[in-house]
């Protein structure tokens, strides 16, 4: 691990105030890397400054375009890319760690603006990226800009090496695995409960493929119940919901951390029933480090987290015939359940922060070979080359 204290410029593409895996992912490797007497600088965009960390730097008010399945907060164009510069001359950085560099956003505008050691990570995964294919011509000679490169997942590394022909080293996200190991079971929780912790009103978070499950799992498991966590409006979900089974709803709302390890600890089953767009599954992380059993689809990104079946069952994705089928085995098998808690729980400890942040370090030494501080581009508009006309005259 790196002894020197380093000057650490971190750039986050999406609105701090949105709940997202990305975000999650920055603020906690900020946070470890200060812990370890790191100077660390994040620059993101965010509507609330005054909720803002001391370590965040608000790089303006972010805007929202459909991307990948979801909806992504992320701030462009000339007036963000004086922030970001002004951001660069003033931290005196000795490395920048650029996320989601490969679409249009303050890390991209990073890339572009600064010169030396900078290091990329990757997050998203999707066989066609709509966005990339449109400026791959003008991401590529940025990209080529970055030391090292990072991949949260294999899957996020082929997305980056089909669509930009260009490779990462894979190392996963973060989580504090040792937060959700002693969570403490809830009896309004446990017995045949089944969890789902997401922003449930996003259609590829799956939420749907679980409710057309359960009409068979109640069939042969009476007393199940479902517990849902997350963001967004449950009125609408129940009202679809069958009134014969409304009951075994419950919808929580946002939970804490400290209420997300009692989740798991309490649950029979998690069940992450997602359909696609998903690069790692920091929530089946967290459920392995909490003790769960975990349900998940077959999704390029949970199979591999998941050991192929090793660490948790696996299902056919959007398949809610075979999720009933998979749950009411394990429903009905609880030294099974049990066994995979335990080699789940062990094997989630890969993905705690202080082993995944030593991956991290050994990049950055990598990527610092030579000893070059973080310095200003010459390049003052390098939007231009592929915003429209008018919007390229915006000053």
């Amino acid at each position: 691990m790196l002894t020197k204290k380093l000057r650490i410029g971190i750039v986050c593409p999406y609105g701090w105030d949105t709940p997202g895996g990305v975000q999650n992912h920055v603020r906690d490797l900020a946070e470890f890397l200060i812990q370890a007497g790191h100077e660390v600088s994040v620059l993101a965009p965010a509507i609330d400054e005054a909720k803002l960390p001391s370590y965040v730097v608000n790089a303006g008010k972010p805007i929202a375009i459909p991307y990948n399945g979801a909806v992504a907060r992320v701030l462009f164009g000339p007036k963000a890319f004086a922030r970001v510069r002004q951001w660069i001359s003033s931290g005196d950085f000795d490395i920048l760690h650029l996320h989601e560099p490969a679409i249009p956003s303050i890390s991209l505008l990073a890339c572009w603006a600064a010169e030396g050691p900078m290091v990329g990570t990757f997050h998203a995964a999707a066989k066609h990226q709509k966005v990339i294919y449109a400026i791959g011509p003008i991401l590529e000679p940025a990209i080529e800009k970055l030391s090292a490169r990072i991949a949260v997942s294999e899957a996020a590394r082929l997305t980056l090496t089909n669509h930009l022909d260009t490779d990462a080293v894979v190392i996963p996200n973060g989580i504090y695995a040792k937060r959700y190991s002693n969570g403490i079971s809830r009896e309004d929780w446990s017995g045949n409960t089944l969890g789902f912790i997401g922003r449930f009103e996003e259609p590829r978070k799956g939420l749907q493929v679980l409710l057309d499950a359960l009409p068979i799992i109640a069939r042969f498991a009476p007393d199940v119940r479902v517990l849902v966590a997350g963001p967004g409006d449950s009125k609408e979900v129940e009202e679809s919901i069958d009134p014969q089974l409304r009951r075994r709803f419950e919808f929580l709302g946002r939970i804490s951390e400290e209420d997300k390890a009692d989740f798991m600890s309490s649950i029979a089953i998690y069940v992450a029933p997602n359909t696609g767009g998903e690069s790692f599954g920091i929530i089946l992380a967290e459920a392995l480090a909490g003790g769960a059993c975990v349900v998940a689809s077959d999704i390029p990104a949970f199979d591999s987290l998941l050991g192929s079946g090793e660490f948790g069952a696996l299902f056919t994705s959007e398949d809610s015939t075979d999720l009933a089928k998979t749950v009411i085995d394990l429903l009905r098998d609880t030294d099974k359940r049990n066994r995979l808690s335990k080699i789940g729980k062990a094997h989630a400890q890969i993905f705690d922060w202080e082993v995944v942040a030593e991956q991290i370090f050994s990049i950055y030494e990598m990527a610092m070979v030579g000893g070059d501080k973080i310095t200003l581009s010459s390049e003052n508009r390098p939007w231009s080359r592929f915003l429209s006309r008018d919007e390229g005259k915006e000053k």
